[in-house]
């Protein structure tokens, strides 16, 4: 019997899938990613798992990978594509190899095209296959960067995923539509860049001028994912704070969730950085929090208790990043940034002074 399930992170869209031999407990995590780590930690053990690999589908560029953390929290090793170029990896992976959590196993595919060390991962049964960015739903990676090339991702596809039974589910590293999950049967069909009814020509010219703009985290995630995760700082994450229950980001913010801050807003010290024409302006603020603009906040830190924990707001997160980085360097130990700032706090429908709907 296999454990299985699909884990999404949405500030990147990323899929995390958890695979498990229920008869001996060994695990294996694909596409982990840094931020959710400990959400990942959590799982495992609430499911008695003993977590034996990560394994990459490819070097990404929109999120960090959680695997170096995850080694460092359970002691799994680290899988991915020899032809990745990534350092640190417990094994480098080629087409043919399996990789094995009890009695069930992994057979490794090699489908380049978006970037040259894309691996697709097989089940035993070949009732699964997580695809990476090859084949989406509905769609494929991108490959106009990171070695990308149209003709061999077309290749792959018919090669290595259109030739697995067409009843095989397809689980992709990545949806932005809110879809799980595809059958390679759907995908020849349906798939507008794929299906077998385009030749390659065709697709080819399509991927040539989709005219995409680089992802917003290719230069951090990248150079940080060929090192397989593992964070500059690394001693930061030794003192983990438990006054809630907060989120290290791979830029060495320390995080919190909208949902917490909302049901805790008294508790702490709320403090916006924004401009007052903003505070007060469509979306809004937080019942409760002190206008500081970040220019001000050096000058007037001494204004806040020390012993109360501090949330810090912008707009979308950025701002009051920065914002935690001045009032540790005050003194303030017990500071957080409010994730996705007000932008996401008002799409999750938490209840603002001022604003307009």
């Amino acid at each position: 019997m296999l454990t299985f399930r699909q884990l999404f992170d949405p500030q990147s869209s990323t899929y995390t899938y958890l695979l498990g031999d229920a008869a001996t407990r060994q695990a294996l995590l694909i596409d982990p990613v840094f931020e959710q780590v400990r959400r990942d930690v959590a799982l495992v053990e609430e499911l008695g798992l003993k977590l034996a690999w990560t394994l990459e589908t490819h070097v990404h560029a929109d999120h960090v990978t959680g695997a170096w953390l995850l080694r460092e929290r359970l002691g799994s090793r680290i899988a991915l594509s020899g032809a990745s170029g990534a350092e640190g990896a417990d094994r480098t992976l080629q087409a043919g190899d399996r990789v094995e959590f009890g009695k069930r196993h992994l057979e490794v595919r090699a489908t380049p095209g978006h970037t040259n060390g894309c691996l697709s991962y097989v089940l035993d049964d070949r009732s699964m296959a997580f695809t990476g960015d090859a084949v989406l739903i509905r769609g494929c990676g991108r490959t106009d960067f990171q070695q990308g090339s149209a003709r061999t991702l077309y290749r792959s596809v018919r090669e290595q995923v259109f030739s697995l039974p067409e009843g095989c589910l397809l689980y992709p590293a990545h949806d932005y539509r809110g879809l799980t999950a595809s059958s390679v049967g759907e995908e020849k069909l349906y798939n507008p860049r794929l299906a077998e009814s385009v030749g390659e020509g065709d697709f080819v010219g399509y991927m040539e001028n989709l005219g995409l703009a680089h992802p917003r985290q290719m230069d951090a995630a990248v150079p940080a994912n060929l090192k397989c995760g593992k964070p500059a700082d690394a001693r930061a994450l030794a003192d983990e704070p438990d006054w809630a229950p907060l989120t290290y980001t791979f830029a060495g913010i320390w995080e919190i969730q909208p949902n917490w801050l909302e049901e805790h807003t008294r508790e702490v010290q709320i403090v916006d950085v924004r401009e007052a024409d903003e505070f007060n302006g469509p979306l809004g603020h937080i019942e409760g929090a002190r206008l500081v603009p970040l220019g001000a906040l050096a000058a007037r830190a001494k204004e806040f208790d020390p012993a109360i924990p501090i949330v810090t707001v912008c707009r979308s997160g950025a701002r009051s990043a920065q914002a935690t980085v001045l009032l540790k360097k005050a003194g303030f130990e017990r500071v957080a940034n409010l994730s996705g700032g007000m932008l996401r706090w008002r799409a999750q429908r938490f209840s603002v002074e001022g604003g307009t709907e």
